[in-house]
């Protein structure tokens, strides 16, 4: 599916599903150009309405970028001029400038199986070049399950790898990891921690 097939979101009907108290952010929204760069305006487009949102709400915007790293990187830096917003960088698996340019903004990136593929050291790289306060871990079920249970369907439980591959990243033992990863959930989803 691309954004081209379907009615573009507006920012209204974001701000009234936003009212829901379970409603904890604003996404997943992002500029993806590995199968649909045909695309690339309007998810463009998307991506800055669902930024507006999220500046208006002040929930944090849940953000995916694949094969798009200079184009995110320059929206984010011009949408930030117009006012701050929270965001994550889901399942992140971009590059190094990308990652300077989100952290620089004050945004997390959140860790996903992929960190512990045993062929992703320039990614967990990245991520160790990272202020640990600025780091999350997620399960991105269904896909990209960590190592053992790399090609099965990824469930939440699996977390747990992906986080003792975060904590060796780190240099830090797996509990002081958790806790300072959950801490940085909790600051950045205040609506949920609530």
């Amino acid at each position: 599916m691309s954004v081209a097939d379907e009615p573009m979101v507006t920012v209204d009907s974001l701000l009234q599903l936003a009212e829901h108290p379970k409603f904890v952010g604003i996404g997943e929204s992002g500029l993806d150009y590995h199968y649909t760069s045909e695309s690339a305006e309007a998810q463009q487009q998307s991506l800055r309405l669902h930024i507006h949102a999220a500046r208006l709400t002040q929930l944090p915007l849940i953000i995916h970028a694949r094969d798009a790293d200079d184009d995110m990187a320059q929206i984010l830096r011009e949408e930030s001029a117009h006012g701050t917003f929270p965001c994550v960088m889901h399942c992140f698996s971009s590059g190094p400038d990308l990652a300077k340019t989100a952290i620089d903004l004050g945004f997390y990136l959140s860790m996903s199986g992929i960190t512990a593929f045993p062929k992703s050291q320039q990614l967990r790289d990245i991520f160790a070049s990272a202020p640990i306060d600025r780091i999350l871990v997620e399960t991105d079920s269904p896909y990209l399950a960590p190592p053992p249970h790399r090609g099965q369907r990824n469930e939440p439980a699996y977390v747990a790898h992906t986080a003792r591959k975060g904590a060796e990243v780190f240099g830090l033992d797996y509990a002081d990891f958790a806790k300072r990863t959950s801490d940085n959930f909790d600051r950045l989803f205040t609506k949920a921690a609530a």
